[in-house]
């Protein structure tokens, strides 16, 4: 049975959350699915809806909102971002002496996971056994002699007991120190905890750097996290005051509803429904959910990036980006080969 008109367009635009469920969740704007709606898709008609706002940005987070997208599309964009936008690693280490307490195999995969500062835009995929670039590790643990007789603090009775990612240091093949004499290559991190030593005790290490994808391990991910969310919506039906208004308020997050004196009442307003959870916690008072609607805006995406601090987060999207038209292009190039055979 086909919904009322009146209902179409929450139908289409909005995701509702209900006391037992969450309704409208699958995109239903295809053509011909809606009489009286065009949805035939207009490059025109896109690029006049489609937006991005920057919301907030610092050195290794990003916060933006992209409007006017599907959802396909977003989460193709937050799986790029995740497996598919090239950083570099530590691929291959080459252990001349351990004499820690840290198994060979232990220490090197805690050395694979360290985030490597190299911009990958500067080098290339290499072949199975090639190299980008070297770092090394050698480090040697040893007794202070100017040490008090009486102390039992590790700090001040040995020196370099602690091997942190600092002590990671870059060797230049070639001509690589005149190429990068600016890139100050090294590990992103230099309080990293790798081992620790006591007197005689050292690391010979060599570490192998190339270029690689999340989509080959996780060590190549440029993002601790890259998620999305829909825009929240709340929409008061009808006016709350008083106590109620107090009780409103207590079930959104900080932020979100706030009390305005009105007359000397004091009434409830929706100030900023960004920062809402979408827990959904008024729908548990009887006396308050019928006064409330929950929904969700559907194609109006707030996408948080967290950088590991290889690249700044908006480089991140920006490679994200040419990835995405890249693999579109790909496609194209696919299609218009199979028409020519």
């Amino acid at each position: 049975m086909a919904a009322p008109m009146r209902n179409v367009d929450e139908i289409r635009d909005r995701v509702i959350l209900g006391e037992f469920g969450v309704r409208n969740v699958h995109s239903t704007d295809f053509p011909g699915n809606y009489p009286g709606y065009d949805d035939t898709w207009d490059l025109r008609k896109f690029k006049k809806n489609f937006r991005l706002d920057v919301f907030h940005m610092d050195e290794n987070t990003l916060e933006f909102d992209m409007v006017g997208i599907d959802a396909a599309v977003a989460n193709a964009f937050r799986r790029i971002l995740l497996a598919e936008v090239p950083t570099m690693a530590i691929e291959k280490v080459f252990i001349y002496n351990n004499t820690s307490i840290i198994q060979d195999e232990i220490l090197a995969h805690r050395l694979g996971l360290i985030p490597i500062k190299a911009d990958p835009r500067l080098f290339e995929y290499r072949n199975a056994g090639e190299v980008d670039f070297l770092l090394q590790l050698k480090i040697k643990c040893t007794r202070n002699p100017r040490a008090s007789k009486d102390s039992s603090d590790p700090k001040e009775l040995y020196k370099n007991h602690m091997v942190y990612s600092k002590d990671i240091t870059w060797v230049p093949i070639g001509n690589q120190a005149d190429v990068f004499a600016d890139a100050k290559i090294g590990p992103v991190h230099g309080d990293i905890l790798l081992a620790q030593l006591r007197p005689g005790q050292e690391l010979d290490i060599v570490m192998h750097c190339v270029k690689g994808i999340g989509k080959d391990h996780a060590k190549f991910s440029p993002v601790a996290t890259a998620s999305y969310r829909l825009l929240p919506e709340i929409t008061l039906l009808q006016t709350i005051e008083g106590e109620k208004a107090e009780r409103l308020k207590r079930c959104f997050s900080p932020g979100v509803i706030e009390l305005e004196n009105i007359d000397g009442r004091r009434v409830a307003k929706v100030v900023n429904s960004r920062l809402d959870t979408c827990s959904r916690e008024v729908l548990r008072h009887d006396d308050l959910k019928s006064l409330v609607k929950l929904g969700r805006v559907r194609d109006h995406f707030i996408f948080s990036v967290e950088s590991t601090g290889i690249l700044p987060p908006d480089v991140l999207v920006s490679e994200a980006i040419n990835v995405l038209i890249a693999k579109c292009q790909k496609f194209l190039n696919e299609i218009d080969s199979t028409e020519m055979e």
